[in-house]
């Protein structure tokens, strides 16, 4: 089994990705600026770091197979990740992606679209900036892995559908995925990568 660093391991999309490698019997080293909610376990190692300190960060994924991103982008720029992962001699990097740089039909992005949310748009807008940033990275081994247009709490299924860059819309018309799906995906990507240097999505 894989050791994984998780960065921003106490929020949401964090904790679940979290309990998704545990669950599957990797080692874990829990990344966040506060690690005092992470309950001691076994397969942990939690370490408090301010993601925004390279040589802190770099020291924290160091030795690890893959680090897995689940920082919000509009607080860290995709340099304040990318660079100490690199530096630190990590190959593998993933990151918990977001919608707004999904396509819509007609090859226009999410995050242009008409009705777009506006308390969103500073988030979309720098992971739209995160996934640029990635495309043009030389060295590292990168997957980005966006989730449909509403990321939210709920079961665990098991059951729902990859997608490449377009946004996935279900039979209802919803565009949605859970934490606790959405880390299936990617602990699945982890495993047996099939989107290396790609982004793709999750949706049910």
């Amino acid at each position: 089994m894989s050791n994984i660093a998780i960065i921003g391991a106490t929020g949401r999309a964090g904790s679940q990705l979290l309990e998704e490698a545990l669950r599957r019997g990797h080692s874990v080293t829990a990344i966040a600026r506060d690690t005092s909610k992470i309950a001691p376990r076994a397969g942990v190692v939690s370490k408090s770091v301010d993601v925004l300190d390279a040589a802190a960060l770099q020291a924290a994924v160091a030795g690890h197979d893959a680090v897995i991103s689940a920082a919000h982008f509009s607080t860290i720029p995709a340099s304040a990740v990318i660079e100490p992962v690199k530096k630190a001699g990590v190959k593998r990097l993933l990151v918990v992606g977001g919608a707004g740089s999904l396509l819509l039909p007609g090859g226009s992005r999410v995050i242009d679209s008409e009705g777009f949310p506006e308390e969103y748009k500073a988030e979309a807008s720098a992971g739209a900036e995160f996934l640029n940033t990635l495309r043009q990275e030389q060295d590292l081994d990168w997957t980005f892995l966006s989730p449909s247009a509403e990321f939210v709490e709920g079961e665990r299924t098991g059951t729902f559908r990859i997608g490449k860059d377009d946004l996935l819309v279900s039979a209802e018309g919803r565009s949605w995925i859970t934490f606790a799906d959405f880390a299936i995906a990617l602990l699945d990507e982890v495993q047996t990568p099939k989107y290396s240097r790609q982004r793709f999505t999750v949706g049910y």
